[in-house]
């Protein structure tokens, strides 16, 4: 798969009834590369992210794929291109594994088209990337919070677009399983030259993963760039109101976040 896919916003205004969220906002996001959108509580990040995913209609500017409107093309044309991990997933009552990562490749199907072998072949690796091959046979309903993450990011794995956008993933899952989809995803950027764009709360693994940094406050981009760009004490303090030093991730050479609370102890006699 080529990385010939750009998602970009233009002046881009989002909202929810008659309150504004995202303010403006002018972005690229680089194509067959991971991008992490970080920002504190209610910076607008979830909403930038749904805006991106064709889920909101701009109120001012445009998403562009391709150089086309986003919110002008055909459904089945942009999920064949396009994927995306809500924050908060809902499964359909009684609904097994099996059938929920199957859903994953209903944008190839057509009128004409049947279930093939490449189909199989689509849901079998994404099971087996997100260690649920084991539960095919269960109802989600059924799976711990942890599980039934895995099996949602199987299901978008399963739809196999040039660009995938999840928000929140690492939400339920323990550090091992954290560590383990985030090693994924970069495989999936790598081979197959995925456009990864996520939402994340945990600063440090964004900074280890993500290619570009895209921090967010009160709905505007604070600052875009490289981690070593972005992670720095000062834009930490403005983002999220915290005291920080910033050091070296000593396995990766990464910008690592060390907070400084009210009681951390001193190091000066």
């Amino acid at each position: 798969m080529r990385p010939d896919h750009l998602l970009e916003a233009r002046g881009l205004t989002l909202g929810y009834d008659t309150t504004p969220v995202v303010h403006e906002v002018d972005l690229v996001l680089p194509a067959g590369r991971i991008t992490a959108i970080i920002g504190a509580n209610a910076s607008g990040k979830s909403t930038l992210l749904r805006g991106f995913a064709r889920l909101l209609e701009p109120r001012a500017g445009v998403v562009l794929l391709d150089g086309e409107p986003l919110h002008r093309m055909r459904p089945g044309d942009v999920a064949r291109v396009l994927g995306m991990l809500p924050q908060a997933p809902v499964a359909p009552d009684g609904i097994t594994v099996a059938d929920l990562v199957g859903r994953g490749r209903h944008p190839h199907q057509g009128w004409f088209r049947r279930w093939s072998a490449a189909d199989d072949a689509a849901v079998d690796a994404a099971l087996h990337a997100t260690a649920t091959a084991d539960l095919v046979d269960r109802p989600v309903a059924e799976l711990s919070g942890g599980q039934r993450q895995r099996v949602w990011i199987a299901m978008a794995l399963a739809q196999q677009t040039g660009i995938l956008l999840l928000d929140e993933p690492t939400t339920f899952l323990d550090l091992n399983h954290q560590i383990e989809l985030l090693d994924l995803l970069v495989d999936l950027n790598r081979q197959r030259g995925t456009t990864i764009v996520l939402v994340l709360h945990e600063l440090n693994l964004a900074a280890r993963y993500a290619d570009l940094l895209v921090a967010m406050r009160s709905g505007r981009i604070v600052d875009a760039g490289p981690p070593a760009q972005v992670v720095t004490a000062a834009t930490v303090r403005d983002v999220f109101d915290l005291r920080c030093d910033v050091i070296p991730d000593p396995r990766t050479g990464a910008p690592m976040v060390i907070p400084i609370g009210r009681h951390a102890p001193s190091t000066t006699g």
